[in-house]
């Protein structure tokens, strides 16, 4: 890989990490050497192996440090209310915008099992899964969602929402003739975090069948 080498302004371990996720999204795990981070970096080789312990430990960092801001928000005012999902949704299209290529890295490792990290992301996911739930359980105590709104079907709404656009981002742009710049994706962060809040609203009495989540499980008391 012919990368320019990163402005040595920055403390090296930073600078390791930024490397490695150039490094890392732009070619398979086990073509990525050490030694080609390090000279990204413009750092010693020894580095790697005295901050991450070596290449698997500082491929999860580069992973840990993507999505660890993500999954905190979930603890944050900023999901307090229904309506800051446009503001989670503005802010991934955000920061995955500086790394397109990351959402496919991920499925690799996941759907794919290429590279290694596989439980490690799992568990990061899942911890952005428990944080998730506990959101929307909070969120329904205060009346603001629907009460039989199950949280692994917000999750996974949330997820199509928010992953689509960065995982087909190519696709799009040539379908579309442009590209998917900050204003389209403003505009679509504010689209879907309306739809959203929308679907998340609590229904009018009736609207939804009492039985939808007993049905769902199988559970028809028939």
């Amino acid at each position: 890989m012919d990368h320019d080498t990163i402005p040595d302004a920055a403390p090296v371990r930073e600078r390791l990490l930024e490397a490695a996720l150039e490094c890392f999204l732009a070619d398979e795990y086990h073509r990525v050497t050490t030694r080609q981070i390090a000279a990204r970096a413009g750092a010693n080789v020894s580095m790697i192996r005295y901050y991450f312990g070596g290449k698997e430990g500082l491929y999860e960092e580069m992973i840990r440090g993507t999505l660890a801001p993500l999954i905190e928000l979930f603890d944050s005012p900023m999901l307090g209310s229904a309506g800051g999902f446009a503001d989670f949704f503005r802010l991934y299209y955000r920061v995955m915008s500086r790394h397109p290529r990351f959402p496919r890295l991920i499925l690799k490792v996941l759907a794919l099992n290429q590279g290694p990290g596989r439980r490690f992301i799992q568990q990061l996911l899942e911890q952005g899964r428990s944080r998730g739930a506990r959101k929307v359980a909070a969120l329904k105590a205060k009346g603001e969602l629907e009460p039989t709104l199950d949280p692994d079907v917000l999750r996974m709404s949330f997820v199509s929402l928010a992953i689509t656009p960065m995982l087909l981002k190519e696709l799009f742009e040539e379908q579309l003739g442009h590209a998917l710049d900050g204003a389209f994706l403003e505009q679509l962060a504010e689209l879907n975090g309306r739809l959203f809040a929308a679907g998340l609203a609590r229904a009018e009495k009736g609207m939804y069948p009492a039985s939808t989540e007993g049905e769902r499980h199988g559970e028809t008391g028939t």
